[in-house]
């Protein structure tokens, strides 16, 4: 378990405390439903930790402009490391731009180096509502794009990665039934993401098994036990391009609070398979995200 915050992460929590006037403000006319702009997912799309959804960031409806910044630090129990940080814009609920940068401790396997990588993300909402009413039977669906740039690149290339910089493409179909599951609100996605990245682009993209995108599925499930708290699952499939070491999906079991409309804290239980030479890298997740 995670027993110091690193310095990013107490700056995001301090940052998220400020813009925190209340801890149940009450909703304002055009705001959506608490926790339907989801979380940050960790390449700075709006969503669940492990995949995007076709949710659009912030808090804002389509006539208004919102706002998120994030923090995420995973540990394994093998002595990997990652911290993430970023920011997202949702405008109009329409269209959202995020960024983010990981750095990723390599542990014993290069002792004392670690791996350095840059997100830009789009996403665009391109039709159907997320909430499920009798005049919204579909759900709401979005195409995005996340560009990646390693500026690491000695291990992934000795491992036989092809280039080191890539875009992943990808379509999300999200829905919220509303009192669905025993009086409580649920939420399903589904994303199907266009990647040649292996491990998120950790370890460049491409390889000696394939240098072409691969369509692979990801998915969450989620269960609002409250209006502010979510109980949920996901899972992510990745691409195995490098012979060296078999590449497996991600998964995980979350808890999202939603304290108020400008702060969420995630705690997760992640697996992420293997990790070049250890195998079954599983460790705790905590992201905290302040918004608007």
């Amino acid at each position: 378990m995670i027993t110091t915050l690193p310095t990013k992460l107490r700056l995001a929590t301090l940052l998220a405390a400020l813009t925190t006037t209340g801890l149940a403000p009450a909703a304002h006319a055009g705001d959506r439903l608490l926790a339907t702009s989801g979380v940050s997912q960790v390449e700075g799309a709006g969503g669940g930790g492990l995949t995007p959804w076709a949710l659009i960031t912030g808090g804002g409806s389509r006539d208004q402009v919102g706002a998120s910044a994030f923090a995420t630090h995973w540990r394994s129990q093998g002595g990997y490391t990652l911290r993430a940080a970023g920011a997202a814009v949702g405008l109009f609920d329409t269209v959202e731009l995020s960024a983010a940068r990981w750095r990723f401790g390599l542990s014993d396997t290069v002792p004392g180096e670690s791996i350095d990588m840059d997100m830009i993300g789009a996403k665009w909402r391109i039709w159907g509502d997320a909430v499920y009413d009798q005049d919204h039977w579909w759900p709401q669906v979005a195409v995005g794009a996340q560009y990646k740039r390693n500026h690491d690149m000695a291990v992934p290339t000795a491992l036989g990665a092809r280039r080191g910089a890539d875009t992943d493409l990808y379509v999300a179909v999200t829905k919220v039934w509303l009192g669905g599951l025993a009086g409580r609100n649920l939420l399903a996605n589904l994303t199907l993401r266009a990647t040649r990245a292996n491990q998120f682009g950790l370890l460049g993209f491409g390889g000696d098994q394939g240098d072409s995108r691969r369509l692979k599925a990801e998915g969450s499930l989620a269960v609002l036990l409250r209006d502010d708290l979510a109980l949920g699952v996901e899972w992510r499939d990745k691409p195995d391009n490098l012979s060296v070491f078999r590449e497996q999906s991600a998964a995980d079991l979350f808890v999202a609070w939603f304290p108020s409309r400008h702060l969420s804290a995630t705690l997760a239980w992640v697996n992420l398979g293997n990790v070049a030479n250890k195998a079954s890298q599983r460790g705790w997740y905590l992201s905290l995200q302040g918004g608007f």
